[in-house]
């Protein structure tokens, strides 16, 4: 987001240029492969709410990743996405090593503890744009700073999605601050990604200083399931080759329009297949 405004509202015309239009000669890897690691047998459905909406923002393939007996959980909900089962993490890391690979999302529903830290790590240490939320966040909670120093020997865009516990998590000697975007940038340039805090008005904040305040979310956003769906936005945009503060922002705009069109009761799924109903806000 080069020369923008380093306080600014989230609006269209910040990230317009950036998003990823059709192309008569598309075809799926064009779009995009994004990865989206799965928790166990009793905790899919956090990812696959990731995953759709991966896919329906417009990545040209989404696989969920993950132990054999959540795959087979996942199998009975999903068609258009696919599934490849990692055993431990050398198998994750030769999965990362694929060059169709646009993006990662780890931590909706993963679990928290030292596995979910080391996929996060050998995420980490590919060449391959990530979004951490939830639990991939949690995990790096008892020692932030692995996470910190493997995101800043890397190239590729991090985006980091925590919620108000999340970032208390994470960044504690940050979370008495008076001021959300006073935190969200201490966080950013601390972490040194991108640090979208989520909340009533979201603040998405860049490592260089740019802070942007997202006014648009309306309330029936404070559901279960939202905040796996935004991770998978913004992941199925990386996908697409947006860069991170683009992603970010065109991601949480778009996550509240959907809600918006949700209607007056939503759940996430409700808003996942909302995204199809979306303008073209390239052409707005």
């Amino acid at each position: 987001m080069p020369g923008k405004p380093r306080f600014a509202t989230n609006w269209p015309d910040l990230w317009r240029d950036s998003l990823p239009l059709r192309q008569p000669d598309d075809h799926k890897y064009r779009r995009g492969h994004c990865l989206v690691w799965s928790g166990p047998a009793l905790a899919t459905g956090a990812a696959r709410l990731a995953a759709q909406a991966a896919l329906r923002i417009g990545a040209g393939l989404v696989t969920i990743v993950g132990p054999r007996d959540a795959l087979l959980i996942h199998a009975a909900h999903v068609t258009a996405i696919m599934l490849r089962e990692s055993r431990d993490t050398s198998d994750w890391a030769g999965m990362l090593a694929d060059s169709r690979i646009r993006s990662v999302v780890i931590g909706p529903g993963a679990g928290v503890g030292k596995e979910t830290r080391a996929k996060v790590l050998a995420a980490l240490a590919s060449p391959i744009p990530l979004v951490l939320d939830a639990d991939a966040l949690s995990s790096f909670e008892a020692d932030s700073t692995p996470l910190f120093d493997a995101i800043k020997a890397r190239s590729a865009a991090v985006i980091l999605t925590p919620h108000e516990g999340e970032y208390a998590r994470l960044f504690p000697d940050e979370a008495q601050a008076p001021l959300r975007e006073s935190r969200a940038l201490a966080a950013a340039a601390r972490s040194g990604a991108v640090l979208v805090l989520k909340g009533p008005e979201t603040v998405i904040a860049a490592p260089d200083g740019h802070a942007i305040i997202n006014r648009n979310a309306p309330p029936t956003l404070a559901t279960a399931g939202s905040g796996d769906v935004l991770a998978g936005i913004i992941g199925g945009l990386l996908a697409q080759g947006m860069s991170a503060l683009d992603a970010a922002c065109a991601g949480v705009f778009l996550h509240g329009e959907a809600a918006r069109l949700a209607g007056h009761h939503p759940n996430a799924e409700d808003f996942v297949q909302s995204i199809a109903h979306l303008p073209d806000f390239s052409m707005l």
